[in-house]
């Protein structure tokens, strides 16, 4: 009797793999043994990525309104903690698009969080 290779499922389970590696460089994205091994770190490296693109965005949203800031005359942690205070809740993301789309509402929060920096402190 012969030797039994899962016939038309693997094939197919093949065929899925391959699929995936499609595009991949050089022999991954046409051999089956380093397609499958590319397959599972490319996924690897998407799920970490998918956790690391929320941290880079913030991390961008803050650089924005840091350099907003500075043109401002008011440091990124007065500015923060002086919105804070005034109990003015814009998160990062709507704050940076702010600064750079509508400068002049922008300059209003400024002077919200220049006013209340100094009366919360007392």
């Amino acid at each position: 009797m012969g030797r039994a290779t899962y016939g038309a499922a693997r094939h197919r389970k093949k065929v899925r793999v391959l699929k995936a590696a499609k595009g991949f460089r050089g022999a991954p994205g046409k051999r089956w043994r380093l397609a499958k091994e590319a397959i599972v770190r490319a996924g690897v490296n998407a799920y970490r990525d998918r956790r690391r693109r929320k941290r880079e965005f913030r991390s961008l949203w803050i650089i924005r309104i840091k350099a907003a800031c500075r043109m401002r005359d008011i440091s990124y942690n007065r500015f923060i903690f002086g919105l804070a205070s005034a109990d003015i809740e814009l998160n990062r993301k709507m704050l940076s698009e702010m600064a750079i789309h509508a400068p002049q509402d922008f300059d209003a929060l400024v002077e919200v969080a220049k006013k209340h920096q100094f009366t919360a402190a007392a």
